[in-house]
């Protein structure tokens, strides 16, 4: 009888201990997008309005990686004779800026690369396109700035500003 009192407690002790596992918790390390984020202040709408017409510029985040963009250039009411959809993509730790213009390059994207940033300019090359090969985003202050696309035109160098307020 000593012995069933002595062994019954410790066989249940012996039961409770064995089935208490420590949980193990893997989570996911979470993916960050350093080169994206330098570009955080293209966010939101900006604008020019001048005596040839309206230029838009919005950009929203898609996701994580992806921000969308997407500019037109409207003279008059409603007579829009420039747009490109853009998206600006970090893939595989290099960021990249797709563009795709409608009635050009038979609608296929073109994409350049990021080749240097600060904490307030973006340079964005390719060197292999016609024009521009260069375009560069300067934040001039948090409600302005400038895009500059450069390159050969018509065998010549050309350099377009275009300065923008946000909206």
């Amino acid at each position: 009888m000593k012995l069933n009192s002595i062994l019954f407690p410790t066989l249940i002790t012996l039961v409770i201990f064995s089935s208490c596992k420590k949980e193990v918790k893997t989570e996911t390390p979470v993916k960050t997008y350093p080169k994206l984020a330098k570009a955080e202040w293209f966010i939101g709408e900006w604008g020019n309005k001048s005596a040839e017409g309206e230029l838009t510029e919005r950009w929203k985040k898609e996701n994580d990686s992806v921000y969308l963009g997407e500019s037109y250039f409207v003279v008059g009411q409603n007579d829009t004779v420039f747009s490109e959809h853009v998206r600006l993509e970090e893939t595989n730790g290099k960021l990249s800026y797709i563009v795709t213009v409608p009635g050009q390059n038979k609608e296929l994207p073109v994409s350049f690369k990021m080749t240097s940033t600060t904490d307030n300019q973006i340079t964005f090359e390719n060197p292999k396109h016609d024009y521009p090969n260069k375009i560069i985003y300067n934040l001039v202050e948090k409600d302005s700035l400038i895009a500059e696309i450069s390159g050969l035109k018509n065998g010549k160098p050309n350099t377009e500003r275009f300065v923008m307020a946000k909206k």
